[in-house]
């Protein structure tokens, strides 16, 4: 008899049966249920604004980590400084979409993008794309606010409603 045969089925034993009851579900805590408590519910906690503003400073932080080898070789800017600035200014833009979640952050995000810009100094290029980088940021920013409005709005009228028996 092979190790497999000898243990229980789960299924079969109703004491562990996640349909007979719902607490042995490893997956339903009863701690953690948005029926009980609607700001538990991730639907309501997670920021459009994060994401949307977290994918422009990704994104912000491919183009200017790009933008290095350009310094370099078509602008002739010293390889260290290039490095430096180009990289530095990249790893920033990643730090600071992973710090989105304070509300500080998107502070630094807003001063990252003049930042974006002044590397044009150095390749003329990237006034351009660190324009095009400051438009989307501000786009992200105030249109993840307004969604974040509206939906706190939407989620209060549904609570008064389910509240009232409507």
């Amino acid at each position: 008899m092979s190790q497999q045969d000898q243990q229980p089925d789960p299924a079969a034993d109703p004491a562990v049966d996640p349909a007979v009851d719902p607490a042995a579900d490893p997956a339903v805590d009863p701690a953690v249920d948005p029926a009980v408590d609607p700001a538990l519910d991730p639907e309501r906690t997670k920021s459009p604004r994060r994401s949307m503003c977290a994918a422009v400073l990704t994104l912000e932080a491919i183009a200017v980590g790009l933008s290095t080898p350009v310094m370099i070789t078509l602008s002739d800017v010293d390889p260290a400084l290039a490095l430096s600035l180009g990289l530095g200014l990249a790893l920033l833009c990643v730090l600071v979409a992973g710090a989105l979640r304070r509300p500080q952050a998107y502070l630094l995000g807003h001063l990252l993008q003049p930042a974006a810009i002044a590397l044009g100094l150095l390749a003329p290029l990237m006034y351009f794309v660190g324009g095009v980088f400051a438009v989307l940021w501000i786009t992200a920013w105030r249109l993840g606010a307004k969604i974040e409005r509206e939906r706190a709005e939407a989620f209060a009228e549904y609570d008064r409603r389910r509240e009232s028996g409507e």
